[in-house]
């Protein structure tokens, strides 16, 4: 079912008007990275492994997200010029939006409750996907400046959760004190793991879009000096 939404949604865009071809390869990598989330064996590994949710979390976020804000961008301006206008002036609203969603979804009790029932999964999935994209979108489309600013803001509070996982002193989520052992972790282990995955590796993506955003901007000042 899943694979047919997915497979639905591509083809939709694919046959759409508005994209370029350079907007249809970001969104079909971007599908892939979606698939790799969602179908591949890392998928059932998350049900064992917290590090491997926080993987999971990660490339939903921080590497399909922008692909396919990326891709959208074009559609967006051709069918709703005035959200695309406006998204760059919300660059820190949803940057605050994702963070506390982010953060909502890696709060114990939450977490637990997302993974007991099916709805509740489908929803962690899709608020942490749409909200990841207008995040996106407003920096891709924001200036410079404030789009640096965001991404570095969202890279701090990335690692600040990694942080906090890594120096805990006890395991935290309980879906997984009974699943890491056949792993070779202890759930204690396989938190920390998490967290360095998540303090590190995580940063990364926004780290160099902001990097490569400084880089057009310094290059843009340079022609008009």
């Amino acid at each position: 079912m899943l694979l047919a939404v997915m497979a639905l949604v591509t083809g939709l865009f694919w046959f759409s008007r508005v994209p370029t071809a350079r907007d249809r390869s970001g969104f079909l990598i971007g599908m892939a990275v979606l698939v790799v989330i969602f179908v591949s064996p890392l998928c059932a590994l998350t049900v064992a492994l917290f590090s491997a949710r926080v993987v999971h979390h990660v490339l939903l976020v921080a590497v399909a997200a922008p692909l396919l804000a990326w891709a959208l961008i074009g559609l967006c301006r051709a069918q709703t010029p005035r959200l695309a206008l406006a998204l760059p002036h919300l660059t820190t609203p949803l940057l605050v939006l994702h963070t506390v969603i982010f953060w909502l979804w890696h709060i114990p009790d939450a977490y637990a409750l997302a993974l007991s029932s099916t709805s509740l999964y489908w929803v962690m999935q899709a608020t942490l996907l749409g909200s990841a994209l207008l995040f996106w979108a407003s920096v891709l489309l924001a200036t410079p400046g404030r789009a640096i600013a965001a991404l570095i803001g969202i890279a701090i509070q990335m690692g600040l959760l990694g942080a906090l996982l890594v120096f805990s002193a006890t395991p935290l989520y309980f879906p997984h004190l009974g699943t890491t052992a056949a792993f070779g972790l202890s759930p204690l282990e396989d938190q920390q793991l998490a967290g360095l995955i998540m303090w590190v590796p995580a940063s990364l993506p926004y780290l160099l879009v902001a990097v490569l955003r400084l880089g057009t901007w310094l290059r843009s000042e340079a022609r008009q000096a």
